[in-house]
């Protein structure tokens, strides 16, 4: 039994039966015999399908958001943009997708070009954090590309993958094409050894990586895994600070701090560290922590209680450890699972909040000595997801982003995913990327074709 929890309230939402392996068997036939199907189907309709799902979801973007409220606890405002850039993803791969996949001529190569097929059907485990965006961002160009999908979400956004079951039904998905499997965690593993799945994709911790990279691993499966972050959000000198600084808390606390590329460690040059340090305080007095469906509520609650005592838990070490606890750090007492925006100063390598993921709204000030110093303890990390580097000067900054190790750095600006580009890290962040034409791209098998003339015959 899975139980979906209202993390505002902690009021029980809905139960769900999981399935049985009779169940589990019936949904992975039906996908590997639509698949077949679905392979050979024009580009043009594989396509058109993912506009009607892009317009299906904008006509659902208010109940559709209101679930994701209610089961992860998002603010209202954050929800619907979501849903909508679920839906600029579908519309983006519609009109990119045949160009990406069409028959390539390889450069000075006789007689020789790539062909783009399909794996098959593609296992997707998935998480709570973004309940619909996660899902769509694969979900699209894989369809796209001519694979079925197999979704495994996590348990307690159940109500979010139902849903998305029935915009991508509504949408006129072939049936089956799309399944979704309610089950728990150590069922998983029986489902990506099962032929029927030809590759798997996780989002998720760095620890459930490692664990279904070897179970994959043991059928030689392809795999795409966007894992856990501890991205620096480096300030030098001179960048402009209370820009550099209100662009952190968004980057922080967007969606009470849980994602992958919610900047972390706030590494600041000496020289700036107190002036940043004040400005930050400032725009992080001005969140609201609330009701997630109220509109004025800019922080939301945490997803699940134990997440809550996670980040607590790592707070408390961290100050245990010398750290400098200048705001929040409290459990309030209030229901739901709300933690308030925290800020610890005087973070060095060896605390929890500098050397682990911190899934949740609190932010690590780190001080560096110069700009060498913060590259260096930018990359002091076993994570490589995101990165970010605020600086007026932009020829230096060329040079410096080539010295920092993250699958995406940018400059002057938080980062964030874009259907247009690809997404995806290096160490233990994983490996493979989403989105753009190598996101793309990831799920095909990217086939060499070389055909000559024919001979001719020659007259007697």
């Amino acid at each position: 039994m899975i139980v979906s929890i209202n993390p505002a309230t902690g009021s029980e939402i809905a139960r769900y039966d999981v399935h049985t392996p009779a169940e589990i068997d019936t949904i992975l036939d039906r996908a590997a015999r639509v698949q077949a199907r679905w392979r050979t189907a024009p580009i043009a309709e594989r396509t058109a399908l993912l506009r009607v799902i892009a317009a299906r979801l904008r006509e659902r973007k208010p109940d559709l958001a209101q679930l994701i409220v209610a089961e992860m606890g998002k603010p209202i405002g954050e929800a619907e943009a979501e849903v909508e850039k679920c839906a600029i993803n579908c519309d983006f791969y519609a009109g990119a997708a045949p160009a990406m996949l069409a028959d390539t001529k390889v450069a000075n190569v006789a007689n020789t070009e790539l062909m783009f097929d399909p794996l098959g059907v593609v296992l997707a485990i998935m998480p709570w954090n973004y309940p619909l965006w996660q899902v769509f961002r694969f979900v699209a160009p894989a369809l796209a590309a001519g694979n079925g999908v197999i979704l495994k979400h996590a348990g307690n956004v159940t109500g979010c993958a139902l849903a998305i079951g029935e915009v991508i039904a509504e949408a006129g998905c072939p049936a089956g094409l799309f399944g979704l499997v309610i089950t728990e965690a150590e069922q998983v593993e029986a489902i990506i050894a099962d032929p029927r799945i030809a590759a798997v994709t996780l989002t998720g911790s760095t620890q459930v990586g490692m664990i279904v990279a070897a179970q994959a691993g043991r059928t030689l499966k392809k795999q795409v895994l966007e894992l856990g972050g501890s991205d620096p959000f480096v300030v030098l000198a001179d960048a402009d600070l209370d820009h550099a600084a209100r662009m952190a808390v968004t980057a922080r606390f967007t969606n009470a701090g849980q994602s992958c590329v919610n900047a972390k460690r706030f590494i600041v040059e000496a020289a700036v560290h107190d002036r940043f340090v004040d400005c930050f305080l400032d725009h992080a007095g001005r969140l609201t922590m609330g009701d997630p469906l109220d509109r004025a509520t800019g922080l939301g609650p945490m997803a699940r209680a134990n997440l809550r005592s996670a980040i607590d838990d790592q707070v408390r070490r961290s100050v245990a450890g010398g750290a400098r606890l200048l705001r929040g750090g409290a459990v309030p007492d209030r229901p739901g699972f709300h933690y308030p925006p925290t800020l610890l100063d005087g973070v060095t390598p060896g605390m929890a909040a500098f050397d682990e993921e911190t899934f949740g709204p609190a932010a690590a000030i780190v001080r560096a000595r110069d700009t060498e110093d913060a590259i260096a303890l930018a990359n002091r990390t076993a994570f490589g997801l995101g990165a970010s580097l605020w600086t007026a000067n932009l020829d230096r900054a060329r040079t410096l982003v080539r010295r920092i190790d993250a699958g995406a750095v940018f400059v002057n600006a938080m980062v964030a995913s874009d259907p247009r580009v690809p997404f995806g890290g290096i160490k233990q962040s994983g490996y493979g990327r989403e989105l753009g034409e190598h996101g793309l791209r990831e799920f095909t098998n990217m086939k060499t074709v070389r055909i000559d003339p024919a001979p001719q015959a020659v007259a007697a």
